[in-house]
Protein backbone atom coordinates (compact mmCIF):
# COMPACT_ATOMS: atom_id res chain seq x y z
CA UNK A 1 0.00 0.00 0.00
CA UNK A 2 1.67 3.33 -0.98
CA UNK A 3 2.08 6.37 0.96
CA UNK A 4 -0.86 8.33 -0.52
CA UNK A 5 -3.38 5.29 -0.27
CA UNK A 6 -2.47 4.67 3.77
CA UNK A 7 -3.66 8.30 4.52
CA UNK A 8 -7.36 9.23 4.96
CA UNK A 9 -8.72 11.95 2.41
CA UNK A 10 -9.04 15.15 4.14
CA UNK A 11 -12.43 16.90 2.79
CA UNK A 12 -11.78 20.08 0.93
CA UNK A 13 -13.29 23.09 3.01
CA UNK A 14 -16.27 24.28 2.06
CA UNK A 15 -16.70 28.08 1.24
CA UNK A 16 -19.84 29.86 0.51
CA UNK A 17 -20.89 31.26 -3.28
CA UNK A 18 -18.59 34.19 -3.89
CA UNK A 19 -21.62 36.25 -4.03
CA UNK A 20 -22.65 35.07 -0.88
CA UNK A 21 -19.17 35.26 0.31
CA UNK A 22 -19.24 39.11 -0.57
CA UNK A 23 -22.36 40.09 1.07
CA UNK A 24 -21.05 38.28 4.13
CA UNK A 25 -17.84 40.68 3.55
CA UNK A 26 -20.05 43.69 3.55
CA UNK A 27 -21.69 42.98 6.86
CA UNK A 28 -18.50 42.17 9.06
CA UNK A 29 -17.35 45.23 7.52
CA UNK A 30 -20.49 46.83 8.24
CA UNK A 31 -20.36 45.66 11.77
CA UNK A 32 -16.41 46.41 12.42
CA UNK A 33 -17.18 49.89 11.61
CA UNK A 34 -20.06 50.47 13.54
CA UNK A 35 -18.77 48.67 16.73
CA UNK A 36 -15.53 50.97 16.13
CA UNK A 37 -17.48 54.31 16.54
CA UNK A 38 -19.06 53.20 19.18
CA UNK A 39 -16.36 52.20 21.12
CA UNK A 40 -13.95 55.49 20.06
CA UNK A 41 -16.73 57.95 18.88
CA UNK A 42 -20.30 57.56 20.51
CA UNK A 43 -21.01 60.88 19.66
CA UNK A 44 -20.41 60.80 15.89
CA UNK A 45 -22.37 57.36 16.15
CA UNK A 46 -25.38 59.63 17.65
CA UNK A 47 -24.94 61.26 14.46
CA UNK A 48 -24.72 58.85 12.23
CA UNK A 49 -27.71 57.31 13.39
CA UNK A 50 -29.99 60.07 13.20
CA UNK A 51 -28.73 60.92 10.01
CA UNK A 52 -29.89 57.78 8.60
CA UNK A 53 -33.13 57.88 10.56
CA UNK A 54 -33.90 61.03 8.92
CA UNK A 55 -33.08 59.60 5.19
CA UNK A 56 -35.20 56.79 5.86
CA UNK A 57 -38.50 58.46 6.40
CA UNK A 58 -37.44 61.16 4.33
CA UNK A 59 -37.62 58.74 1.40
CA UNK A 60 -41.08 56.98 2.94
CA UNK A 61 -42.87 60.58 2.97
CA UNK A 62 -42.01 61.21 -0.47
CA UNK A 63 -43.65 58.10 -1.61
CA UNK A 64 -47.49 58.90 -3.29
CA UNK A 65 -49.15 56.68 -1.06
CA UNK A 66 -47.57 58.65 1.91
CA UNK A 67 -49.73 61.75 0.25
CA UNK A 68 -53.48 62.30 0.90
CA UNK A 69 -53.76 62.66 -2.84
CA UNK A 70 -51.38 59.69 -4.17
CA UNK A 71 -49.09 62.30 -5.63
CA UNK A 72 -45.25 62.35 -4.79
CA UNK A 73 -44.29 65.01 -2.34
CA UNK A 74 -41.72 67.46 -3.04
CA UNK A 75 -38.14 66.58 -1.57
CA UNK A 76 -37.77 69.52 1.21
CA UNK A 77 -41.32 69.15 2.19
CA UNK A 78 -40.87 65.81 3.02
CA UNK A 79 -36.88 66.19 4.10
CA UNK A 80 -38.43 69.15 6.42
CA UNK A 81 -41.72 66.93 7.90
CA UNK A 82 -39.19 63.46 8.53
CA UNK A 83 -36.35 65.82 10.55
CA UNK A 84 -39.23 67.40 12.33
CA UNK A 85 -41.03 63.98 13.50
CA UNK A 86 -37.52 62.41 14.58
CA UNK A 87 -36.89 65.47 15.75
CA UNK A 88 -39.16 65.31 17.79
CA UNK A 89 -40.42 69.23 17.26
CA UNK A 90 -43.57 69.37 15.68
CA UNK A 91 -42.80 72.45 12.90
CA UNK A 92 -44.76 71.64 9.61
CA UNK A 93 -44.89 72.89 6.12
CA UNK A 94 -48.07 71.52 4.93
CA UNK A 95 -51.26 70.20 7.36
CA UNK A 96 -50.37 67.05 9.17
CA UNK A 97 -54.27 66.60 8.67
CA UNK A 98 -54.92 67.19 5.35
CA UNK A 99 -51.36 66.65 3.31
CA UNK A 100 -50.82 63.02 4.93
CA UNK A 101 -52.62 59.96 4.19
CA UNK A 102 -53.06 57.38 6.94
CA UNK A 103 -49.53 55.66 5.96
CA UNK A 104 -48.02 59.28 5.99
CA UNK A 105 -49.49 60.06 9.35
CA UNK A 106 -47.84 56.25 10.67
CA UNK A 107 -44.22 56.81 9.37
CA UNK A 108 -44.41 60.77 11.32
CA UNK A 109 -46.01 58.56 14.32
CA UNK A 110 -43.07 55.96 14.06
CA UNK A 111 -40.79 58.92 13.40
CA UNK A 112 -41.54 60.53 16.63
CA UNK A 113 -41.38 57.26 18.93
CA UNK A 114 -38.05 56.22 17.63
CA UNK A 115 -36.26 60.06 17.66
CA UNK A 116 -37.81 60.20 21.16
CA UNK A 117 -36.14 57.37 22.49
CA UNK A 118 -33.20 59.86 22.10
CA UNK A 119 -29.54 60.47 20.09
CA UNK A 120 -27.18 58.72 22.61
CA UNK A 121 -29.67 55.81 23.50
CA UNK A 122 -30.63 55.48 19.17
CA UNK A 123 -26.90 55.44 18.66
CA UNK A 124 -26.45 52.30 21.57
CA UNK A 125 -29.54 50.20 20.48
CA UNK A 126 -27.89 50.60 17.30
CA UNK A 127 -24.34 49.31 18.44
CA UNK A 128 -26.15 46.70 20.11
CA UNK A 129 -28.44 45.55 17.42
CA UNK A 130 -25.14 45.50 14.73
CA UNK A 131 -22.23 44.25 16.63
CA UNK A 132 -24.07 42.55 19.72
CA UNK A 133 -21.92 44.89 22.13
CA UNK A 134 -20.79 47.79 23.42
CA UNK A 135 -17.43 48.82 24.34
CA UNK A 136 -16.54 50.39 27.38
CA UNK A 137 -16.64 54.04 26.16
CA UNK A 138 -20.05 53.31 24.57
CA UNK A 139 -21.12 52.05 27.71
CA UNK A 140 -19.72 55.08 29.38
CA UNK A 141 -21.77 57.40 27.17
CA UNK A 142 -24.71 55.69 26.94
CA UNK A 143 -24.92 55.45 31.02
CA UNK A 144 -23.96 59.37 31.43
CA UNK A 145 -26.79 59.47 28.88
CA UNK A 146 -28.60 58.37 31.73
CA UNK A 147 -26.84 60.28 34.30
CA UNK A 148 -24.98 57.22 35.28
CA UNK A 149 -28.71 55.53 36.64
CA UNK A 150 -26.85 52.11 36.77
CA UNK A 151 -23.81 50.52 36.29
CA UNK A 152 -21.77 49.77 32.90
CA UNK A 153 -22.84 46.36 32.92
CA UNK A 154 -26.43 47.49 32.98
CA UNK A 155 -26.71 49.77 30.04
CA UNK A 156 -28.52 46.94 28.13
CA UNK A 157 -30.97 47.07 31.02
CA UNK A 158 -31.28 50.69 30.94
CA UNK A 159 -32.08 50.89 27.74
CA UNK A 160 -34.92 48.16 27.95
CA UNK A 161 -36.29 49.83 30.33
CA UNK A 162 -36.21 53.35 28.37
CA UNK A 163 -38.44 51.37 25.93
CA UNK A 164 -40.39 50.04 28.35
CA UNK A 165 -41.36 53.41 30.64
CA UNK A 166 -42.11 55.00 27.36
CA UNK A 167 -44.49 52.54 26.00
CA UNK A 168 -46.53 51.81 29.91
CA UNK A 169 -46.40 55.95 29.71
CA UNK A 170 -47.57 56.26 26.05
CA UNK A 171 -50.22 53.59 26.72
CA UNK A 172 -51.71 54.77 29.87
CA UNK A 173 -52.31 58.36 28.19
CA UNK A 174 -54.15 56.51 25.30
CA UNK A 175 -56.46 54.84 27.15
CA UNK A 176 -57.32 58.08 29.06
CA UNK A 177 -57.83 60.12 25.55
CA UNK A 178 -59.68 57.52 23.64
CA UNK A 179 -62.71 57.08 25.57
CA UNK A 180 -63.19 60.68 25.06
CA UNK A 181 -63.12 60.86 21.67
CA UNK A 182 -65.39 58.51 22.01
CA UNK A 183 -67.74 60.52 23.96
CA UNK A 184 -67.29 63.08 21.35
CA UNK A 185 -69.07 61.37 18.75
CA UNK A 186 -65.73 59.86 16.79
CA UNK A 187 -65.96 56.75 15.10
CA UNK A 188 -64.06 53.64 17.50
CA UNK A 189 -61.30 53.35 15.55
CA UNK A 190 -60.46 56.62 14.42
CA UNK A 191 -60.59 57.58 18.63
CA UNK A 192 -58.39 54.89 18.89
CA UNK A 193 -55.89 56.58 16.42
CA UNK A 194 -56.73 59.85 18.03
CA UNK A 195 -55.93 58.68 21.01
CA UNK A 196 -52.35 57.02 20.68
CA UNK A 197 -51.58 59.89 18.00
CA UNK A 198 -51.81 62.52 20.89
CA UNK A 199 -49.99 59.91 23.63
CA UNK A 200 -46.85 59.37 21.58
CA UNK A 201 -47.09 63.13 20.32
CA UNK A 202 -47.24 63.97 23.74
CA UNK A 203 -44.83 62.20 25.93
CA UNK A 204 -42.35 62.56 23.16
CA UNK A 205 -43.05 66.97 23.14
CA UNK A 206 -43.31 66.38 19.53
CA UNK A 207 -46.50 68.85 19.05
CA UNK A 208 -47.87 67.30 15.98
CA UNK A 209 -51.57 66.90 15.51
CA UNK A 210 -54.03 64.22 13.22
CA UNK A 211 -56.87 66.96 13.33
CA UNK A 212 -56.66 69.88 10.95
CA UNK A 213 -57.65 72.63 13.21
CA UNK A 214 -55.05 71.36 16.13
CA UNK A 215 -56.43 70.84 19.49
CA UNK A 216 -58.03 74.54 19.52
CA UNK A 217 -61.63 72.94 19.29
CA UNK A 218 -60.71 71.78 23.06
CA UNK A 219 -59.48 74.41 24.52
CA UNK A 220 -62.21 74.00 27.35
CA UNK A 221 -62.10 70.38 27.50
CA UNK A 222 -59.94 69.31 30.55
CA UNK A 223 -60.19 65.58 29.74
CA UNK A 224 -58.21 66.21 26.74
CA UNK A 225 -56.00 69.02 27.96
CA UNK A 226 -54.89 67.78 31.20
CA UNK A 227 -53.49 64.09 29.97
CA UNK A 228 -51.41 66.68 27.19
CA UNK A 229 -49.97 68.07 29.57
CA UNK A 230 -49.09 65.51 31.87
CA UNK A 231 -47.48 63.64 28.69
CA UNK A 232 -45.63 66.35 27.81
CA UNK A 233 -44.35 67.68 31.10
CA UNK A 234 -43.23 63.92 32.43
CA UNK A 235 -41.41 63.31 28.80
CA UNK A 236 -39.51 66.78 29.27
CA UNK A 237 -37.80 65.35 32.87
CA UNK A 238 -36.21 63.24 31.16
CA UNK A 239 -35.64 59.45 31.38
CA UNK A 240 -32.85 59.47 34.32
CA UNK A 241 -35.90 61.81 36.38
CA UNK A 242 -38.35 59.22 35.92
CA UNK A 243 -36.07 56.09 36.59
CA UNK A 244 -35.76 57.60 40.13
CA UNK A 245 -39.04 58.69 40.50
CA UNK A 246 -40.05 54.92 39.53
CA UNK A 247 -37.10 53.66 42.33
CA UNK A 248 -37.67 56.11 45.01
CA UNK A 249 -41.19 57.82 44.80
CA UNK A 250 -41.25 61.02 46.05
CA UNK A 251 -38.43 60.58 48.55
CA UNK A 252 -36.85 63.66 48.14
CA UNK A 253 -33.37 62.35 50.42
CA UNK A 254 -33.04 59.55 47.89
CA UNK A 255 -32.94 62.05 44.70
CA UNK A 256 -30.08 62.28 43.34
CA UNK A 257 -28.67 65.70 42.39
CA UNK A 258 -29.45 65.56 38.79
CA UNK A 259 -33.10 64.89 39.94
CA UNK A 260 -33.31 67.58 42.41
CA UNK A 261 -32.16 70.03 39.67
CA UNK A 262 -34.23 69.07 37.42
CA UNK A 263 -37.45 68.95 38.83
CA UNK A 264 -36.89 71.94 40.75
CA UNK A 265 -36.19 73.99 37.98
CA UNK A 266 -38.68 72.67 36.07
CA UNK A 267 -41.14 73.90 38.76
CA UNK A 268 -39.86 76.89 39.09
CA UNK A 269 -40.22 77.28 35.11
CA UNK A 270 -43.96 76.66 35.08
CA UNK A 271 -45.15 78.60 37.94
CA UNK A 272 -43.11 81.34 36.25
CA UNK A 273 -44.48 80.86 32.95
CA UNK A 274 -47.37 80.40 34.28
CA UNK A 275 -47.99 83.56 35.76
CA UNK A 276 -46.10 85.86 33.42
CA UNK A 277 -48.04 84.37 30.22
CA UNK A 278 -51.24 85.27 32.14
CA UNK A 279 -49.83 88.56 33.21
CA UNK A 280 -49.12 89.33 29.70
CA UNK A 281 -52.03 87.78 28.04
CA UNK A 282 -54.73 89.00 30.61
CA UNK A 283 -56.76 91.44 28.91
CA UNK A 284 -55.53 91.00 25.13
CA UNK A 285 -59.11 90.47 23.20
CA UNK A 286 -57.36 88.38 20.68
CA UNK A 287 -56.15 85.49 22.79
CA UNK A 288 -57.77 85.08 26.43
CA UNK A 289 -59.03 88.39 27.37
CA UNK A 290 -62.64 87.56 26.72
CA UNK A 291 -62.37 84.47 28.61
CA UNK A 292 -63.61 83.52 32.34
CA UNK A 293 -61.25 83.57 35.22
CA UNK A 294 -60.94 79.70 34.96
CA UNK A 295 -60.09 79.17 31.36
CA UNK A 296 -57.71 82.00 31.22
CA UNK A 297 -56.35 80.13 34.00
CA UNK A 298 -56.24 77.16 32.02
CA UNK A 299 -54.68 78.53 29.05
CA UNK A 300 -52.10 80.32 31.29
CA UNK A 301 -50.84 76.73 32.41
CA UNK A 302 -51.29 75.19 29.15
CA UNK A 303 -49.32 77.54 27.50
CA UNK A 304 -46.24 77.40 29.77
CA UNK A 305 -46.04 73.16 29.59
CA UNK A 306 -46.11 73.53 25.92
CA UNK A 307 -44.08 76.12 25.98
CA UNK A 308 -40.92 74.69 26.78
CA UNK A 309 -41.06 71.94 24.33
CA UNK A 310 -44.64 70.35 23.89
CA UNK A 311 -45.41 72.76 20.79
CA UNK A 312 -49.12 72.00 21.22
CA UNK A 313 -51.00 75.81 20.91
CA UNK A 314 -54.67 76.70 22.05
CA UNK A 315 -54.18 80.30 20.52
CA UNK A 316 -52.54 81.98 17.45
CA UNK A 317 -48.85 82.91 17.98
CA UNK A 318 -49.26 85.91 16.09
CA UNK A 319 -52.13 87.23 18.32
CA UNK A 320 -49.40 86.99 21.48
CA UNK A 321 -48.52 90.66 22.40
CA UNK A 322 -44.82 91.07 21.83
CA UNK A 323 -43.85 90.72 25.50
CA UNK A 324 -45.56 87.55 25.41
CA UNK A 325 -43.39 86.38 22.35
CA UNK A 326 -40.24 87.13 24.20
CA UNK A 327 -41.06 85.30 27.23
CA UNK A 328 -41.99 82.52 25.02
CA UNK A 329 -38.68 82.78 23.41
CA UNK A 330 -36.85 82.60 26.55
CA UNK A 331 -38.33 79.51 27.93
CA UNK A 332 -38.41 77.57 24.65
CA UNK A 333 -34.58 78.53 24.32
CA UNK A 334 -34.41 77.06 28.17
CA UNK A 335 -36.27 73.33 27.69
CA UNK A 336 -36.88 70.64 29.82
CA UNK A 337 -34.61 67.98 31.50
CA UNK A 338 -31.34 66.49 29.97
CA UNK A 339 -31.38 62.94 28.49
CA UNK A 340 -35.69 63.69 27.65
CA UNK A 341 -38.26 64.50 24.73
CA UNK A 342 -36.99 67.98 25.26
CA UNK A 343 -35.30 70.47 23.60
CA UNK A 344 -33.67 73.42 24.26
CA UNK A 345 -30.04 74.31 26.33
CA UNK A 346 -31.76 71.98 29.40
CA UNK A 347 -32.58 73.25 32.45
CA UNK A 348 -29.71 71.60 34.69
CA UNK A 349 -27.64 73.77 32.69
CA UNK A 350 -29.41 77.04 33.31
CA UNK A 351 -29.31 75.73 36.68
CA UNK A 352 -25.50 75.05 36.76
CA UNK A 353 -24.67 78.50 35.27
CA UNK A 354 -26.94 80.17 37.85
CA UNK A 355 -25.56 78.41 40.59
CA UNK A 356 -21.82 79.69 39.26
CA UNK A 357 -23.25 83.03 39.38
CA UNK A 358 -24.13 83.01 42.76
CA UNK A 359 -21.14 81.34 44.31
CA UNK A 360 -18.90 84.00 42.15
CA UNK A 361 -20.57 86.85 43.48
CA UNK A 362 -20.42 85.49 46.97
CA UNK A 363 -16.96 84.88 46.24
CA UNK A 364 -16.53 81.44 47.01
CA UNK A 365 -14.42 79.10 45.53
CA UNK A 366 -16.82 75.53 44.73
CA UNK A 367 -20.04 75.90 43.29
CA UNK A 368 -21.75 73.52 46.07
CA UNK A 369 -25.73 72.52 46.53
CA UNK A 370 -27.39 70.09 48.53
CA UNK A 371 -24.12 69.19 49.69
CA UNK A 372 -22.49 68.39 46.90
CA UNK A 373 -19.84 69.91 45.16
CA UNK A 374 -20.54 70.34 41.20
CA UNK A 375 -16.94 69.63 39.07
CA UNK A 376 -15.73 72.47 37.01
CA UNK A 377 -15.75 70.30 33.91
CA UNK A 378 -19.36 70.70 34.49
CA UNK A 379 -20.05 74.18 34.14
CA UNK A 380 -17.34 74.16 31.23
CA UNK A 381 -20.25 71.95 29.43
CA UNK A 382 -22.41 74.00 30.54
CA UNK A 383 -20.75 76.84 28.88
CA UNK A 384 -20.32 75.10 25.68
CA UNK A 385 -24.20 74.28 25.34
CA UNK A 386 -25.18 77.51 26.07
CA UNK A 387 -22.67 79.30 23.35
CA UNK A 388 -23.18 76.73 20.89
CA UNK A 389 -27.24 77.52 21.24
CA UNK A 390 -26.55 80.59 20.88
CA UNK A 391 -24.78 80.76 17.98
CA UNK A 392 -26.78 78.45 16.32
CA UNK A 393 -29.90 80.36 16.85
CA UNK A 394 -28.08 83.72 15.65
CA UNK A 395 -26.40 82.05 12.26
CA UNK A 396 -29.92 80.34 11.53
CA UNK A 397 -31.93 83.65 12.49
CA UNK A 398 -29.52 85.43 10.02
CA UNK A 399 -29.70 83.32 7.41
CA UNK A 400 -33.71 83.37 8.02
CA UNK A 401 -33.93 87.26 7.01
CA UNK A 402 -31.86 86.97 3.94
CA UNK A 403 -34.29 84.65 2.40
CA UNK A 404 -37.45 85.19 3.79
CA UNK A 405 -37.68 89.17 4.35
CA UNK A 406 -40.06 88.63 7.68
CA UNK A 407 -39.59 90.80 10.31
CA UNK A 408 -36.99 90.08 13.46
CA UNK A 409 -39.49 88.92 16.07
CA UNK A 410 -41.06 86.15 13.88
CA UNK A 411 -38.03 84.97 12.39
CA UNK A 412 -36.19 84.33 16.32
CA UNK A 413 -39.43 83.08 17.55
CA UNK A 414 -39.54 80.36 14.34
CA UNK A 415 -35.73 79.81 14.73
CA UNK A 416 -35.78 79.09 18.32
CA UNK A 417 -38.52 77.04 17.94
CA UNK A 418 -36.72 74.84 15.56
CA UNK A 419 -33.38 74.71 17.79
CA UNK A 420 -35.54 73.92 20.58
CA UNK A 421 -37.73 71.55 19.24
CA UNK A 422 -40.40 72.97 20.52
CA UNK A 423 -43.33 73.31 17.51
CA UNK A 424 -44.78 76.41 18.29
CA UNK A 425 -45.09 78.77 15.00
CA UNK A 426 -46.16 82.22 13.64
CA UNK A 427 -46.34 80.27 10.31
CA UNK A 428 -43.45 81.30 8.72
CA UNK A 429 -41.98 77.77 8.06
CA UNK A 430 -44.91 77.27 5.52
CA UNK A 431 -43.94 80.49 3.76
CA UNK A 432 -40.04 80.39 3.54
CA UNK A 433 -38.99 79.25 0.39
CA UNK A 434 -37.11 76.22 -0.15
CA UNK A 435 -33.72 77.51 0.88
CA UNK A 436 -35.24 78.88 4.04
CA UNK A 437 -36.71 75.34 5.16
CA UNK A 438 -33.77 73.84 4.28
CA UNK A 439 -32.48 76.34 6.89
CA UNK A 440 -34.96 75.26 9.53
CA UNK A 441 -34.61 71.85 9.23
CA UNK A 442 -30.70 71.74 9.39
CA UNK A 443 -31.54 74.44 12.69
CA UNK A 444 -33.86 70.99 14.03
CA UNK A 445 -31.33 68.23 13.61
CA UNK A 446 -28.44 70.00 15.01
CA UNK A 447 -31.13 71.48 17.64
CA UNK A 448 -31.90 67.52 18.51
CA UNK A 449 -28.62 66.44 18.37
CA UNK A 450 -25.89 68.86 18.75
CA UNK A 451 -25.85 70.25 22.23
CA UNK A 452 -26.40 66.75 23.26
CA UNK A 453 -23.78 65.66 21.63
CA UNK A 454 -21.65 68.09 22.10
CA UNK A 455 -22.08 67.72 25.90
CA UNK A 456 -21.37 63.81 25.50
CA UNK A 457 -18.85 63.69 23.58
CA UNK A 458 -16.48 67.00 26.07
CA UNK A 459 -17.52 64.66 28.59
CA UNK A 460 -14.86 62.07 27.94
CA UNK A 461 -11.93 64.51 26.56
CA UNK A 462 -10.18 64.61 29.90
CA UNK A 463 -6.87 64.95 28.98
CA UNK A 464 -4.55 64.83 31.69
CA UNK A 465 -1.96 67.22 31.80
CA UNK A 466 1.80 66.81 33.07
CA UNK A 467 2.27 70.86 33.08
CA UNK A 468 0.28 74.17 33.94
CA UNK A 469 1.50 77.51 32.18
CA UNK A 470 1.34 80.36 34.97
CA UNK A 471 -1.67 81.72 35.59
CA UNK A 472 -2.72 85.34 34.27
CA UNK A 473 -6.47 86.90 34.83
CA UNK A 474 -7.73 88.83 32.27
CA UNK A 475 -10.20 91.88 32.67
CA UNK A 476 -13.52 90.63 32.26
CA UNK A 477 -16.49 93.01 32.18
Amino acid sequence: MTQSQSRPRTPAPWHPPAQEREGLWIFTRLRDFIDDIANTSPARLALTAFGAVCTVFTFLLSLPVSSADGTPTPFHQALFTAVSAVCVTGLTVVSTAVHWSFFGQLVILVGIFIGGLGTLTLASLLALMVSKRLGVRGKIIAAESMNNAGRLGEVGTLLRIVITTSVVIEGILALTLIPRFLTLGEPFWQSVWHGIFYSISSFNNAGFTPHSDGIVPYETDLWILIPLMVGVFLGSLGFPVVMVLQQNGLNWKKWNLHTKLTIQVSLILLAAGTFLWALMEWDNARTIGPMGLGDKITHSLFASVMTRSGGFNLVDQNHMESTTKLLTDALMFAGGGSASTAGGIKVTTIAVMFLAIVAEARGDADVKVYGRTIPQGTMRVAISVIVAGATLVSVSAFLLLQFSGASLDRVLFETISAFATVGLSTGLSAEVPPEGVYVLTALMFAGRVGTVTLAAALALRQRSQLYHYPEERPIIG
